[in-house]
């Protein structure tokens, strides 16, 4: 009669199944990650096909449980047979027998019981990967970090769940679009804790999950990071539901616990004198706590983003500069509601405090202080390129266009406390005119954007202040700022597009040759007008393309100058062209980087 021998969970590291002296052994540690219900427990039997013997059996083996690693045969030919956890032997009860053939000497193995029992009862997998009940074999795995810190690699082991990205916030991507089934290589941290940002892959501004990793006891140690559970269990059996988990060398599995929040940035836009600098309470009211105090916050001064709760009521107060808590000179409460896990989001404080004191929005918009607020903003841009969103934040403008100068329109006919989608550039430097809505030949004002160093990077581009400051309490000018997501806060300088050389009337039109020529990378252009004219200035390359225009206006007779930058644009000659009712002349220039 042949031998079988039972071993609990606790017991199975203890045990040396062959002499190491005799026979030629494997490391093995197994891991239960089958979600199906059916499957919550079960018994394992490591059956030897070649001598005809069981190996080991694991009794009522429990889903996300882990044996520790163990010596087992290798050069044998070796199966694994799943069995109702009443079973008697390896032929009663019988779920599957899976063949894992011949293990390698001296070698490491991790194996992972995965899938269900029956996939027409379950929801199918996003990307069709098959989600019938299987083994995940890995080898060359590890028990140790083999240089400091901790070495882990990461399981998909959840179904019903698409291909995904884990970044290590703040730190790295430790998967890149991995799919059901997939193992990493092995990734090496420092001993730490982490926040654990799951998203679609590719898709990295949309934060589906986040979870905590303390891994700041396991220096020199090793663990399998493994999804599991199901998205959504309803659709699943009523299954466990989705997690992350940590299987450790021995046998020990840790859950890392979700986190419900959202990030958020806040800016001071509200241009009010009396608000020039204020109190800022981040208040949780279903807690009744204070999330964070934002200390003589000033004008036109922002946050970097920060992790803030989700999932619960917040409000924002407003308080006196002098306030000694969140019910001391009290300006104002807005409720915000409940941010959503994983969002990002940029609140903008903006208005006035009495608007019967200012001047009237033209478009009769309301400009009492409130909180602007726009979810799925960005941290990060794309490669080499700049993202931004633009906000109408001036009480007293009317809606406006902003045109990159030869490039595109960015806002279109955008009102106070618009908020524009996102506007992805390369990182360079801008001219940006601002003109009436849906009036583009008259140009209100221009401002040097210089976003050169910016690539990769996102920001808010924001219109501040008042038009008209005597209108207006005397509170800051109008200008154009950009927030960066660090917190950083910058002012894009003014320019004029066009600028009176002197007012005396010149006999004749004239285009003059710019100076300096060849030049880098900006340059003037002089030209003279007898009459008053509606005057285009076009820069065009040598195949006749336009790529820039500089003056689209009507201007009173006189001498002009104009200062080309083109810092956007490749070397090479261009042709400069002035065009009135009464006049056309083009001359040539050449830009040398």
């Amino acid at each position: 009669m042949k031998a079988v021998y039972r071993f609990s969970v606790s017991t199975f590291l203890a045990v040396l199944f062959f002499s190491s002296t005799l026979f030629s052994q494997a490391r093995l540690q197994v891991l239960h990650n089958a979600a199906d219900p059916a499957a919550a427990s079960v018994d394992i039997y490591l059956w030897n096909n070649d001598a005809h013997s069981l190996v080991v059996k694991l009794d009522d083996f429990g889903f996300r449980q882990a044996t520790p690693f163990v010596d087992v045969p290798a050069a044998t030919n070796l199966s694994v047979i799943i069995a109702a956890p009443t079973s008697a032997n390896e032929a009663d009860q019988v779920v599957a027998t899976i063949p894992v053939g011949q293990l390698e000497n001296g070698n490491k193995y991790f194996v992972a019981a995965n899938g269900v029992l029956n996939p027409a009862n379950f929801a199918a997998n996003p990307e069709s990967k098959s989600t019938a009940f299987e083994l995940l074999v890995k080898p060359m795995v590890r028990e140790s970090a083999v240089s400091g810190g901790v070495d882990f690699f990461v399981l998909h082991g959840a179904t019903d769940a698409p291909a995904v990205d884990v970044i290590a916030r703040d730190v790295a991507t430790l998967v890149n679009n991995a799919a059901y089934k997939d193992m990493t290589d092995y990734i090496n941290v420092p001993a730490g804790k982490y926040l654990l940002d799951v998203t679609p892959a590719e898709a990295n501004e949309t934060i589906v999950a986040t979870f905590e990793a303390d891994l700041s006891s396991l220096s020199g140690g090793s663990a399998v990071v493994f999804a599991s559970g199901f998205l959504t269990p309803s659709a699943n059996q009523n299954g466990e539901a989705f997690g992350i988990f940590a299987a450790l060398a021995d046998g020990t599995v840790v859950e890392f616990p979700a986190k419900t929040q959202a990030r958020l940035q806040v800016l001071h836009n509200a241009a009010d004198p009396a608000a020039a600098s204020v109190d800022i309470y981040l208040w949780n009211t279903d807690a009744d706590e204070l999330v964070v105090k934002l200390d003589d916050f000033g004008f036109r001064q922002a946050t970097p983003f920060v992790d803030v709760p989700a999932a619960t009521n917040l409000s924002v107060i407003i308080a006196a500069p002098t306030s000694a808590n969140e019910a001391d000179q009290v300006v104002a409460t807005i409720p915000i509601g409940q941010l959503e896990n994983g969002n990002k989001y940029l609140i903008a404080a903006n208005g006035v405090l009495n608007p019967a004191n200012f001047a009237v929005n033209p478009d009769s918009i309301g400009t009492g202080f409130q909180l602007l607020v726009k979810d799925n903003v960005k941290e990060s841009g794309s490669e080499g390129m700049v993202e931004f969103i633009v906000l109408h934040g001036a009480t007293d403008a009317p809606a406006v266009d902003i045109l990159a100068r030869g490039v595109a329109t960015l806002v279109d006919d955008a009102g106070y406390t618009a908020f524009t989608d996102y506007i992805s550039v390369p990182a360079s430097s801008y001219t940006l005119d601002i003109t009436p809505g849906n009036d583009n030949s008259s140009i209100v004002a221009s401002y040097e954007a210089d976003l050169s160093t910016l690539g990769n990077k996102t920001a808010v581009v924001f219109a501040s202040g008042f038009l008209t400051p005597s209108a207006n309490q005397d509170g800051a000018a109008f200008g154009v700022f950009a927030a960066l997501t660090d917190g950083t806060v910058i002012e894009f300088s003014n320019v004029t597009s066009v600028e009176v050389a002197d007012k005396s009337i010149p006999e004749s039109f004239t285009l003059s040759q710019n100076y300096p020529n060849p030049f880098n990378p900006s340059t003037t252009i002089r030209f003279s007008l007898p009459e008053q004219s509606e005057v285009t200035l076009n820069v065009y390359n040598i195949l006749g393309a336009k790529v820039a225009t500089l003056v689209k206006e009507n201007l009173s007779a006189g001498n002009y100058s104009y200062r080309f930058d083109a810092a956007n644009l490749s070397s090479g000659i261009y042709f400069y062209e002035i065009r009135t009712a009464n006049f056309n002349s083009v001359k040539k220039m050449t830009l040398v980087r």
